[in-house]
């Protein structure tokens, strides 16, 4: 619970800020076209992600030199100051130009604790697991992450669905946010009261005298690991940033529905990940992650192309669905190992660094630019079948980089949890 809390507010508030875009660009954003305020809103969807490496970095080296209880404590209450601040920020007739420059201060220091979020709370989930039980812990990181689309979906849906349009674009969408108010104090008083990670803590013990000479080594001799831990996450990210971010702004836009019935495979798309990241973790402790997250990858590509191409031919809500239900069973399958096998790339001494350089440079680059991206892309060539070339190129890349440098680590840290 303590490790997973912070990441689940965190998506929560990401999903919320990405389902709501096309209220908030209106709100806070006007613009000569309602195409243009969308592209501002997504661009300010994305400058979180700018901000996220440095947050990585900062708050890693504090979890690599003081520990993973105190970062992750640190973190969570700083979201919630940014969450709230987005529910609280007047709309642009209220106070003009401040109005969106707020927004954009509150995105960045979202950035900036998110960027230590996944690193920080995903090694010491990892490291408390059993010998041999690494991908079964690891996928209850994800499956956080999928509770928050849930109940992002549900909030948006039932909002949407209750309220009258008046009504939900003046205050209707900042409910959510204030939730940040709440969750944040409580995220913060569970994790202060966690002990810190057992392998950390030994570690620690073992090298009492590490100086940043050692630390800098350690980064350079993990190079191999950090280049197919960052090819693997580039799939990860773009899968859910492009099927519960971009695609209910797709339907919207090129399906032509409405925004409750866009919203709504979300938070059931949402229930199904939770149930089957578990799965996908546990099986891949049996069979081997690298074999299931590769051929989850080509999956989960194809899917996409063949569905977009179908549902744009044949444009409605059964279709839609059916994309969506798709996706995500494919998509399931590469989350639940994913976080195991990107911790397990770097070694206990740089671990929360190491993968906070992996998490937050992917996120930054493919990730929180994928809905702004593939929005510029459909305004500049009209091709609505942006969002699954986007996925095959992302797809590609992992592949290419993860099939080469990555290695089976289901079967090598066994040996290694051993040995610890």
């Amino acid at each position: 619970m303590a490790s997973t809390i912070g990441n689940a507010f965190e998506w929560f508030d990401f999903t919320i800020f990405g389902l709501f875009i096309l209220v908030i660009a209106r709100e806070f954003f006007p613009a000569a076209s309602h195409a243009n305020a969308l592209l501002l809103g997504t661009a300010t969807l994305g400058v979180a992600f700018i901000f996220r490496p440095v947050g990585g970095i900062v708050f890693g080296l504090y979890a690599d030199r003081v520990g993973r209880k105190r970062a992750v404590a640190l973190v969570v209450l700083l979201m919630a100051l940014a969450t709230a601040g987005l529910g609280l920020i007047p709309g642009y007739a209220s106070i003009g130009l401040a109005a969106p420059l707020l927004v954009v201060g509150a995105r960045i220091l979202q950035g900036f604790s998110a960027g230590g979020e996944f690193s920080s709370a995903t090694a010491l989930l990892v490291e408390y697991a059993p010998a041999g039980r690494r991908g079964f812990y690891g996928s209850f990181q994800m499956c956080s992450q999928a509770l928050a689309v849930t109940l992002a979906g549900l909030a948006v849906y039932v909002l949407s669905d209750q309220l009258s349009p008046t009504a939900l674009h003046s205050w209707g969408w900042r409910i959510p946010f204030l939730f940040g108010i709440l969750v944040g104090p409580v995220g913060f008083y569970i994790r202060r009261r966690l002990q810190e990670s057992p392998q950390f803590a030994a570690y620690v013990r073992s090298h009492p005298r590490a100086t940043a000479a050692d630390f800098k080594a350690g980064i350079i001799d993990a190079r191999r690991g950090l280049l197919s831990g960052f090819g693997l996450t580039v799939a990860a990210t773009v899968a859910f940033y492009v099927t519960f971010i971009y695609m209910p702004i797709f339907a919207v836009r090129e399906l032509h529905l409405g925004l409750a019935q866009a919203t709504l495979p979300t938070m059931l798309c949402g229930v199904l990940l939770v149930a089957l990241c578990p799965l996908a973790g546990h099986l891949s402790d049996r069979w081997g992650r690298k074999r299931m997250l590769v051929t989850a990858m080509i999956l989960y590509a194809l899917a996409v192309l063949v569905l977009t191409a179908w549902v744009l031919h044949l444009p409605g809500f059964t279709g839609y669905l059916i994309l969506q239900f798709t996706a995500t069973v494919c998509m399931a399958f590469v989350w639940g190992p994913f976080p195991s096998a990107v911790t397990e790339t770097v070694p206990m001494g740089v671990r929360a660094t190491g993968v906070a350089l992996i998490y937050n440079f992917s996120v930054m680059l493919f990730g929180g630019l994928a809905p702004f991206f593939i929005t510029a892309i459909i305004g500049v060539t009209g091709n609505a079948m942006a969002p699954a070339l986007y996925v095959s190129g992302a797809v590609l890349l992992s592949l290419l980089s993860y099939g080469i440098w990555g290695q089976d680590t289901s079967v090598l840290c066994k040996t290694r949890q051993r040995d610890d």
